[in-house]
């Protein structure tokens, strides 16, 4: 499959694309305000303990307190011994009894913890005890006692040579894992690769041992640093980017662990804007649509709830040459793909249930449950899936780490009172800068006029104007802001200074 990486720097957000087959099938958003916490590592204090959950709550200097379940704690009590203040753990598991979440923390406990899951509504940050630093070709566990490789590497002889390579380089009380990445690796890059990672573990134990809990030890690296760590291989054909300043740092990492890929990578030139140029802004404009439209015009219909996502599948405008059966199973098997793209794309999580179009022959619906089992294969989130029932319904989990995207690019509609959602003003100063750097080079006019909305110009307008100072210098015009109440709350018009004439359609998407 060809997968090209696309990557926009921005001064108010970063966003990353993933491309298969020319097509978008994930996206990674960084904004400052907006820090990425999965990887962190923290020293702690537990603050309550709660048997009838098994289950602790820490204090890790965040305003939502960390959750940190019995089965994420058991695994390395010991290794962190020193922080866990409870010496007769050791002696339990000797014991074999079974232990309970009282009988290793108590409230007042200092623990090192790292972040696996982010914040979601009013829920805090998914917390561990079972540290993991990871690298380019390895990720170090310190405090297991576990020498693995990735799942993903099948063949047995090159899984038995990694292990045998890697495990004289492993590091007394810790576990490595080989990552994909490591596969055909030799001695030399797993040796500087744990070396490195040895150097991190043992500034984080420096400061954990100097700062007073709750403080921060580690933060991992930010989002386009861990695409190119993580996803960034031979398999994919080309990383293209538009900041100089990034392309030399992504060259610059690569000389250090991948110089093979450094001719893959190529610095983006052009005038237009370059998720317009790959067709990607197009795409992301319609990952808030609630009606996702299919080639055959069929289309499905994706509502979140509090408690779980619904997906509806309709024929909509498709009839079909055939009979009803067979209408119904290519409409399902089409509406399939699509939907684990869309799961992938908008970052969906938790209890998903699919409401597929009814059919009669048991055979059918083994086929649309198999071509759904098979097009999740190539999502890297965990996903559980149960055969398809006699209503139709398909019910499936996906991991979720962080919030979908929904809540990344919207917010609580404030004219509705909650029950809807528009655009979030991080969201709509962005898609102003990207609007002004399509006219840069075109548009001759420099004074423009800005009408949105009171909200919006608020937002534009505070601390002295900074964000409108900074989009007036970074587009070389002057801005001025006019707040309208009859301008849509995710909706912005620009307007010539000189004449009042309306030139925002000539530079849209």
């Amino acid at each position: 499959m060809r997968t090209e990486i696309i990557i926009n720097v921005g001064s108010n957000e970063s966003r990353i694309a993933i491309l298969e087959e020319g097509k978008l099938a994930e996206l990674f958003v960084e904004r400052p305000e907006e820090e990425r916490m999965v990887g962190m590592i923290y020293k702690g204090t537990v603050t309550s303990v709660l048997p009838g959950m098994q289950a602790a709550f820490v204090d890790i200097d965040i305003p939502k307190r960390g959750f940190l379940p019995l089965s994420d704690l058991v695994a390395s009590d010991r290794a962190y011994s020193p922080f866990l203040g409870e010496p007769e753990v050791e002696e339990l598991e000797k014991k074999g009894q079974r232990r309970s979440i009282k009988e290793m923390l108590k409230p007042g406990d200092v623990i090192l913890v790292q972040i696996t899951k982010e914040p979601l509504g009013g829920k805090g940050p998914k917390l561990t005890t079972q540290l993991a630093i990871p690298g380019r070709f390895t990720v170090l566990l310190p405090g297991e006692d576990h020498l693995g490789v990735s799942r993903k590497i099948t063949n047995w002889k090159e899984k038995r040579r990694l292990k045998e390579l890697v495990a004289p380089l492993r590091p007394e009380g810790m576990g490595v894992i080989v990552r994909t990445e490591g596969e055909g690796k030799g001695e030399k890059e797993f040796k500087s690769d744990i070396n490195r990672l040895l150097k991190t573990w043992k500034k984080i134990t420096k400061k954990a041992g100097k700062g007073k809990a709750p403080i921060l030890l580690h933060r991992d690296v930010g989002i386009t640093s861990s695409v190119v760590r993580d996803l960034f291989s031979s398999e994919v054909e080309r990383m293209v980017v538009d900041s100089k300043r990034e392309y030399r740092r992504i060259l610059s990492y690569l000389q250090s662990v991948s110089s093979q890929l450094r001719p893959k990578v190529e610095y983006y030139k052009g005038e237009e804007p370059i998720f317009d140029f790959y067709g990607i802004e197009k795409e992301i404009e319609k990952m808030l649509d609630r009606k996702v439209w299919l080639k055959r015009g069929s289309y499905v219909v994706i509502d979140h709830t509090e408690a779980l996502v619904t997906i509806d599948v309709n024929s909509g405008r498709y009839v079909g040459r055939e009979n009803l059966e067979e209408t119904a199973l290519r409409t399902n098997l089409e509406a399939a793909r699509e939907i684990a793209r869309q799961m992938r794309l908008r970052d969906i999580g938790g209890i998903i249930v699919i409401d597929f179009i009814d059919m009669e022959g048991r055979k059918n619906r083994d086929k649309v449950y198999q071509e759904l089992r098979g097009v999740f294969k190539r999502d890297r989130a965990n996903v559980s899936i149960l055969p398809i029932s006699d209503f139709g319904l398909v019910e499936l989990t996906r991991q979720r780490i962080k919030p979908s995207f929904l809540y990344t690019f919207s917010e609580a509609c404030p004219l509705c009172n909650g029950t809807g959602r528009v655009l979030s003003q991080v969201t709509m100063m962005a898609k102003i800068e990207r609007w002004l750097k399509r006219a840069k080079g075109v548009l001759k006019e420099k004074r423009l006029k800005l009408q949105v909305h009171p909200v919006v110009a608020d937002y534009l307008l505070e601390s002295r104007g900074q964000r409108l100072k900074k989009l007036s210098k970074e587009s070389k015009r002057r801005l001025e802001v006019e707040a309208d109440p009859s301008q849509k709350i995710d909706s912005y018009k620009f307007l010539l200074a000189k004449d009042g004439l309306d030139v925002t359609g000539e530079f849209m998407p």
